[in-house]
């Protein structure tokens, strides 16, 4: 079973790749699905670590039989909230106030920016926490405004089991078909990622052209 496993990881084709893979079979195989749940929760904590290399694998473990294919829908669901109740309670313990209050001191942020976020999340928190769990690097990051904002933790909790359930079941389903192929679905699903990083840089990139120019704008002003 064991080579099995390994030759499969080792058909990802890229050298990372396919050692994050062996690692998680590893993990997989010695603690079952319960290491599919911390693989994703250590995914939900640091966006840098693919899911859509972390939940085709879990499929690819339940179609050898390691664990059944509901057992790894569900312990990746529970390691995705576990993962993102943590950083939610990072934000409850920043807080807006105190977020405020660093944004003032940081170069070419406002106080306001925070107020504003919280003000946008308390209108369209619930469908920016569900949506946000398909959405890559918002998957993580989603849960701190969330916490910033004081939403209701049990509100938090099924909306992001909601999501993350949709969002994971599409991924280890496609490992559990696609067996020792499953390193196609991280292919596809990275040029949606690629997309997304792509429109973040565009908009961190016009956030400081807007503030850059406002800052030239006043001190041209300023003598005057």
């Amino acid at each position: 079973m064991t080579d099995m496993f390994h030759a499969a990881s080792g058909s990802g084709g890229g050298s990372w790749l396919s050692a994050l893979a062996d690692w998680l079979v590893t993990l997989m195989e010695t603690i079952g699905p319960i290491g599919a749940a911390i693989a994703v929760g250590l995914e939900s904590l640091f966006p840098p670590i693919p899911s859509e290399a972390v939940l085709p694998v879990a499929g690819l473990a339940a179609s050898r039989g390691s664990f059944t294919l509901a057992e790894a829908i569900g312990w990746t669901t529970f390691g995705s909230v576990a993962g993102a109740y943590l950083l939610y309670g990072l934000g409850r313990v920043l807080g807006a106030d105190r977020l405020t209050r660093v944004a003032e001191k940081m170069p070419l942020m406002k106080g306001e920016d925070v107020t504003k976020t919280v003000a946008w999340f308390d209108r369209h928190g619930s469908a920016a926490v569900f949506f946000g769990r398909m959405v890559p690097l918002f998957r993580s990051l989603i849960s701190i405004p969330a916490g910033v904002s004081k939403m209701h933790w049990w509100k938090f909790g099924l909306l992001t089991a909601a999501g993350s359930l949709i969002w994971n079941s599409i991924f280890v389903l496609a490992g559990f078909f696609l067996g020792e192929n499953w390193h196609i679905v991280e292919q596809y699903a990275g040029v949606f990622q690629n997309i997304v990083i792509v429109i973040v840089v565009l908009l961190v990139a016009w956030f400081l052209f807007v503030r850059i120019r406002a800052v030239v704008r006043d001190r041209r002003s300023g003598p005057a």
